[in-house]
């Protein structure tokens, strides 16, 4: 089975994908759904961001230390290690993963239940273009507030890592910051806003599409988002290794 399960689902996405981006009706409209997408999708994300990210941030430095104990490596491995690994996967890759479940499931059931309710029928009658009025919006939000979950990503995790340090005795603290600094590249940081920016595109686009063309009732729905989910999710590290093939 494809990953669209058929090359006609492929094309069907690519037809969507045409009316999706074409010229909005109404930039006024546009706008204003865009703003509040990035509420919807962008900023009521943060709180779960922040939470994972502190947690695996702490996770990922206990786990080097337990790891990293030959008296042979520097005293700094810990902390440069865990920082390559949060910044190259990840606050992207696996934060996506994430956003996968709770983004793209809230936009195929919305969208999915406009279909099922005859909403998108309606919209199309008055003579909308209801792929571009109900989806680029969302897409654009979510690719643009993207980079601002992956910076607080970034960062929480960090404090995660340092508050272990802080609160136990597992590694030293000083050990750790030195770590953190030691041999960094910058690229490694816009290498994952990068990835974030295909990442975040994948996710509203696949679930748009499995939400607009839902046919059935609330039972497909349901199916339809944890299709796309899966969808994404395989797109998504797909994507992930070819991405780090080409910036890397």
């Amino acid at each position: 089975m494809s990953l669209f399960h058929s090359l006609a689902d492929l094309g069907q996405y690519c037809i969507f994908m045409g009316k999706v981006f074409s010229i909005p009706d109404r930039w006024k409209v546009f706008g204003k759904r865009t703003v509040a997408e990035i509420s919807k999708l962008g900023v009521d994300s943060i709180p779960l961001v922040l939470i994972i990210s502190i947690f695996i941030g702490a996770v990922i430095t206990i786990q080097m230390k337990l790891n990293s104990t030959s008296p042979f490596l520097p005293s700094y491995t810990v902390g440069l290690a865990t920082r390559e690994i949060i910044l190259l996967e990840f606050s992207n890759s696996i934060l996506c993963l994430i956003l996968a479940g709770k983004v793209g499931s809230n936009i195929t059931s919305e969208i999915g239940t406009m279909r099922v309710t005859e909403q998108i029928d309606a919209l199309e009658i008055m003579g909308v273009n209801s792929a571009n009025f109900l989806a680029l919006p969302k897409i654009v939000a979510f690719v643009v507030f993207m980079p601002v979950l992956v910076i607080l990503c970034m960062g929480t995790s960090f404090v995660g890592g340092l508050g272990v340090a802080y609160f136990t005795e597992i590694i030293s603290y000083t050990q750790l910051v030195e770590g953190f600094q030691t041999l960094f590249i910058e690229w490694y940081v816009w290498y994952g806003l990068i990835k974030s920016l295909f990442f975040a595109f994948i996710i509203a686009s696949v679930a748009c599409y499995y939400g607009y063309y839902v046919k059935g009732g609330a039972l497909q729905v349901g199916a339809a988002s944890t299709r796309g989910v899966v969808s994404s999710s395989i797109l998504i590290l797909l994507f992930d290794v070819l991405l780090t093939k080409v910036l890397l």
